[in-house]
């Protein structure tokens, strides 16, 4: 009878789920920041909650996709050139309205790859003395605001583009910088 009841108790501890597999504070950031955003538009836009018709709509999400979030589609699937495909990993729960939280726990343990991922963090264009930044940071701004700087050899090229384009792109920004 012991023994059946240790048994019990071993099976009732294999089955619950641990505390420790839930997602600490900052973790899977790019994951659960992308599909919270994808899950908003799906309300918004009376997307059926079925399968078929949230894999579509990732599909299409993710082709506008960018940086770190381009590479999280990569990860589970949803690009043209992914090698593998667990799309089914997030629209079947989603259409379940399971927790965007929990989804990601869950493609954590498939692939440890998507929760490594985190966004770049953002530079204070208001704020920030260009001349300090590195050439790669400085080709960063220009590559998310869809620029690219032809010509350009020094940091100096760099700084100038940045200067020129930051009205259209950052105006706050450039209000800011010419109190400096």
């Amino acid at each position: 009878m012991i023994y059946l009841s240790g048994l019990s108790v071993a099976l009732v501890l294999a089955l619950v789920p641990s505390c420790t597999e839930a997602l600490k504070e900052g973790e899977c950031e790019v994951c659960v920041g992308f599909l919270e955003r994808f899950h908003q538009t799906l309300q918004d836009n009376d997307v059926k909650f079925d399968s078929d018709s949230i894999e579509k709509a990732l599909l299409k999400s993710c082709k506008e996709a960018k940086g770190k979030e381009n590479r999280f589609c990569y990860y589970i699937g949803a690009t043209s050139d992914a090698a593998t495909k667990i799309i089914n990993e997030v629209s079947k729960p989603m259409s379940y309205h399971v927790p965007v939280e929990k989804i990601c726990e869950k493609l954590k343990k498939k692939d440890s790859q998507i929760c490594e991922l985190k966004y770049d963090k953002q530079v204070d264009l208001s704020s920030v003395d260009l001349k300090k930044l590195k050439v790669k940071d400085l080709k960063k701004i220009l590559e998310e605001w869809g620029e690219s700087c032809k010509g350009c050899a020094e940091k100096s090229d760099f700084i100038r583009k940045i200067n020129e384009l930051m009205p259209k792109y950052a105006p706050n920004a450039a209000k800011a910088r010419t109190d400096l």
